[in-house]
């Protein structure tokens, strides 16, 4: 299957500088931080942003974001940049979902719209009979900025559901870095219900909570910026990144384990290209495979309860005791070890 979908990469400047950008430097602002020192080193000027006409690329965002953190040196920095981003003032995309008549409403607007709802993390929207997952993959070779980014976006989605839907959500959250030592900003600004060291970074909540209907929707006025969203996005020229559409191909491809040469075809370009590519975006293939193949291990073991013969089986492994290792180096720990660290919580 050849992946002709456009995508954009960690250079492609097409992120409006007066969107998720400018909230950061608002918060900056508000904390008295200059903002030459706030821009230095990124290829941005104030009065450029001001301006409302300024495209940059996902690169140059995290730029910004890393001077941000160092200036700021505050540990709450990424909960106040995620509590401005959504709704956002992002024009009819920010007016679609604002008027979203559920959340599962608002989520598929979100996915749907990711470059320019969260050009730097793709969310994903799984759904089994009784929760609802949400998570986030790397769109642009996020790095050291990981962290603060799944910071960001969780609370993000938080605050926009409670502002929306007049209450606060049975939220749980799973992180898969180890428990942080400002962890009072995550009681504050999330809740309560934190799994740290889970192996993704995911809001897990019950179904049901998808479907109530929230007080505010409008269905026509709804419908109608939706429709002006799709223009604003078709604008954009591209809807997700070469890793979220490799992720995709991936998945799309998990039981077949392709090579990196049947996945350079994919993308119409030669093996080396690929390579560099990715190289380019702090990544390689193997890297790459590895993430989905346990993105869709852990499914399989936490939400069809397969055995590690069948999960061996659904990935093509040769045998159980090969998916073990492999599953050990994605992971660090072994399939019986991830199974008691599950049953425990």
């Amino acid at each position: 299957m050849t992946v002709k979908t456009p995508w954009y990469e960690c250079d492609s400047r097409f992120i409006a500088a007066h969107y998720q950008p400018a909230a950061l430097i608002d918060l900056a602002i508000s904390r008295e931080i200059d903002t030459h020192r706030l821009l230095r080193g990124t290829g941005l000027f104030y009065d450029d942003i001001l301006a409302g006409q300024m495209r940059i690329s996902p690169q140059q965002f995290l730029g910004l974001i890393d001077n941000a953190q160092r200036l700021l040196d505050a540990d709450d920095t990424s909960f106040l940049f995620g509590q401005r981003l959504l709704p956002g003032h992002y024009g009819a995309a920010s007016q679609a979902l604002q008027q979203a008549g559920n959340l599962q409403q608002a989520l598929e607007l979100l996915i749907e719209m990711r470059a320019l709802f969260s050009p730097l993390l793709a969310p994903r929207l799984l759904l089994d009979e009784q929760h609802a997952y949400l998570y986030w993959v790397d769109s642009s070779g996020a790095g050291p900025h990981w962290r603060f980014l799944v910071e960001a976006c969780m609370t993000a989605v938080v605050a926009m559901a409670r502002w929306l839907s007049g209450q606060q959500l049975p939220w749980r959250f799973h992180f898969a870095h180890a428990k942080p030592r400002y962890i009072e900003q995550y009681w504050v600004h999330l809740g309560e219900d934190l799994y740290f060291e889970s192996q993704l970074d995911m809001l897990r909540l019950p179904r049901e909570c998808m479907t109530a209907a929230w007080p505010n929707a409008a269905h026509t006025a709804g419908a109608v910026a939706r429709q002006e969203a799709t223009r604003q996005l078709q604008g954009l020229g591209y809807q997700a990144s070469l890793l979220d559409r490799l992720y995709a191909w991936l998945q799309a491809n998990v039981r077949q384990s392709p090579s990196l040469e049947q996945a350079a075809h994919a993308f119409e370009m030669s093996p080396a290209t690929f390579k560099r590519k990715l190289q380019k975006h702090g990544t390689h293939y193997q890297e790459q495979h590895d993430r989905v193949r346990k993105h869709v291990a852990l499914y399989l073991y936490r939400i069809r309860a397969y055995s590690n013969e069948e999960i061996a089986e659904f990935l093509s492994f040769h045998d159980a005791t090969n998916f073990r290792r492999s599953f050990k180096r994605w992971t660090g720990l072994s399939p019986s070890a991830l199974r008691q660290l599950f049953e425990a919580r």
